[in-house]
C-alpha cells in the first residue's frame, strides 16, 4: 500500500517536473526571440567580406525591412532587424555578423547618439532604382562599378544613348557613368589603335547612333546625353562617375555648340580659339581647365593629372576626409571605410589637379602633398554627383585587354566600398538639422 502511493507521489512529481522545465524552456525562447532583434553587421575589419555586405543591405530593403547605417561605428556598420531569412542570407554570402538583444543594440544607439562622439544612425528605407551608362557589348568587368554591383548582387540596368534620348532615365534614382568619352573624340584611342577592328566597329556604332537622332557628329550627340544627364542630376538624380567619364562629362558641358574635335574624329578642324569659348559655369566640378587638342595625345585637359605625376608606386595613396556624422550625413556616408588611407590606382583620367576644382566642391579624398583630389562631390540642383579618379580601385594601371579583377580575392578593397557607398546612400531617409 505504502509502495503505491508513492508511486502515484512519483507520477505526479514528474508531471509538475517536466511541466515546470516545458515552461521554463518556453519562456526561454521567448526572451531569446525579444532580446535577440536586432543584427549587426559590423564592417571594420572583423568582416570577412565588406563588399557582399553592401548587397545584403541592399537586399534587406528589398524585402521591406527599415535598416539603419551606424556612421563612424566600427567602420560604418549596417544594424538590421533580426529575421531568421536575413540571418541565413548573411551566412550563405559570408557575411559577418552578431545578433545583438534589444538591450545591447540600445545601447549602441544611445552611444551613437551622445554629442561627445562623431557618429550618427541614418535610417535606410527604400533601395534605389539603379542604371549604368554604359554600351552593351560591355562586359561587367570593364567597368569597375559594374563589378562591384555583380559581386554585392545589386540589380542594375544597362542604358545607353537611346534610353536617355528617349526619356527613361527619368524612371531611375542613380545613374553611374562607365569610363565614357563625352567629348566625342572615341577616348582618344586614335594614335594607338585607329587600326584595329574594336576602335573601327565603335566608331561606326557611335556615328549611327549619332544620325538616327539627327546629328552628324558624335560629339554633338554626347553633348546632348551629356545635357541631360545634367538636367536628371538637377531634377533630383543621383550620379556617380568614375575615369574618363568624370572630367569629360564637365568638358561637354562647358563646350556647349562649338567644335572641339580635330578633324581625325569628325572630319573638320577645331574651332579656332575654341578655348576662350569654354563656360565654366555650366560645369559640375572643374574650371579654367586647359583643352588637349592634339589627337595624337591621350588627355583631354590639363583636369587629369596622369602625365604629369610623379608619384612612385609605393607613395600612390590618397587620405579620406572626416566630416561630421550628425551635422554633414551625406559625405559622412560617403566615406565610411575601415581604412582612411586608400592606396592609388590608375586610369585615363587618374585623379584632378585640385588648382582646377571649383571653390564649391566637396573635396572628400585627395593626396595633399601631390596637389591632386581623388574623390569629389557636389550638388546640383536637388541632385548630387560624385566623381571617382581612376579605373580599378585594385588594378594599379589596367591596360586595354588585361584580365578581370576577381573580387573574390578583393573581398575587403577599402578603394570599392567608396563605389559601393555612393550605391547605398541615396536610400537614405533625409533628416533635418538639428538646432
Amino acid at each position: 500500500m505504502c509502495y503505491f502511493v508513492f508511486m502515484i507521489e512519483d507520477r505526479l512529481f514528474q508531471k509538475i517536473f517536466f511541466r515546470k522545465i516545458v515552461i521554463l524552456l518556453f519562456f526561454a525562447l521567448s526572451a531569446y526571440t525579444s532580446f535577440s532583434a536586432s543584427l549587426l553587421i559590423q564592417m571594420d575589419d572583423t568582416q570577412k567580406n565588406h563588399l557582399k555586405a553592401y548587397g545584403i543591405a541592399f537586399w534587406t530593403l528589398e524585402k521591406d525591412y527599415q535598416i539603419h547605417w551606424l556612421l563612424n561605428y566600427r567602420g560604418g556598420s549596417f544594424l538590421l532587424p533580426f529575421q531568421k531569412e536575413i540571418q541565413d542570407e548573411c551566412q550563405i554570402r559570408g557575411v559577418s555578423f552578431s545578433v545583438l538583444s534589444d538591450v545591447s543594440a540600445q545601447q549602441i544607439l544611445t552611444e551613437i547618439a551622445s554629442d561627445e562622439l562623431n557618429m550618427d544612425a541614418v535610417k535606410l528605407e527604400k533601395p534605389p532604382l539603379i542604371a549604368v551608362y554604359s554600351p552593351k557589348g560591355k562586359k561587367p568587368w570593364d567597368d569597375a562599378v559594374t563589378l562591384a554591383l555583380s559581386y554585392a548582387e545589386i540589380p542594375y540596368d544597362i542604358i545607353y544613348d537611346d534610353e536617355v534620348m528617349t526619356g527613361k532615365l527619368s524612371k531611375y534614382d542613380w545613374l553611374h557613368l562607365h569610363h565614357e568619352d563625352f567629348t566625342g573624340q572615341f577616348g582618344k584611342f586614335y594614335t594607338s589603335y585607329r587600326n584595329m577592328k574594336w576602335y573601327k566597329d565603335e566608331v561606326q556604332s557611335n556615328m549611327e547612333m549619332a544620325n538616327r537622332y539627327g546629328f552628324s557628329k558624335v560629339s554633338d550627340l554626347k553633348k546632348a546625353i551629356s545635357v541631360k544627364i545634367r538636367n536628371f542630376v538637377e531634377t533630383g538624380g543621383f550620379l556617380f562617375a568614375m575615369c574618363s567619364a568624370t572630367d569629360t562629362f564637365d568638358i561637354a558641358l562647358a563646350s556647349g555648340k562649338h567644335d572641339i574635335c580635330d578633324a581625325v574624329f569628325d572630319g573638320d578642324p577645331i574651332e579656332p580659339d575654341v578655348q576662350s569659348q569654354l563656360d565654366f559655369s555650366k560645369t559640375f566640378a572643374f574650371q579654367n581647365f586647359t583643352l588637349e587638342k592634339n589627337p595624337n595625345v591621350y588627355e583631354f585637359s590639363d583636369i587629369d593629372v596622369t602625365l604629369t605625376r610623379k608619384l612612385k608606386l609605393d607613395e600612390d595613396y590618397f587620405s579620406l576626409f572626416e566630416f561630421s556624422a550628425k551635422w554633414d550625413p551625406v559625405p559622412t556616408m560617403l566615406c565610411q571605410n575601415h581604412k582612411n588611407l586608400i592606396k592609388g590606382f590608375m586610369g585615363q583620367t587618374t585623379a584632378f589637379k585640385l588648382e582646377l576644382i571649383k571653390p564649391s566642391v566637396l573635396i572628400m579624398g585627395e593626396n595633399k602633398a601631390a596637389g591632386e583630389a581623388r574623390y569629389i562631390h557636389g550638388n546640383f540642383g536637388k541632385g548630387t554627383w560624385t566623381f571617382y579618379g581612376g579605373h580599378d580601385p585594385e588594378d594599379y594601371q589596367h591596360l586595354v585587354g588585361d584580365p578581370p579583377t576577381d573580387l573574390n580575392l578583393k573581398k575587403n578593397s577599402a578603394g570599392y566600398r567608396l563605389i559601393l557607398n555612393n550605391v547605398l546612400f541615396p536610400a537614405a531617409k533625409k533628416k533635418k538639422r538639428k538646432t
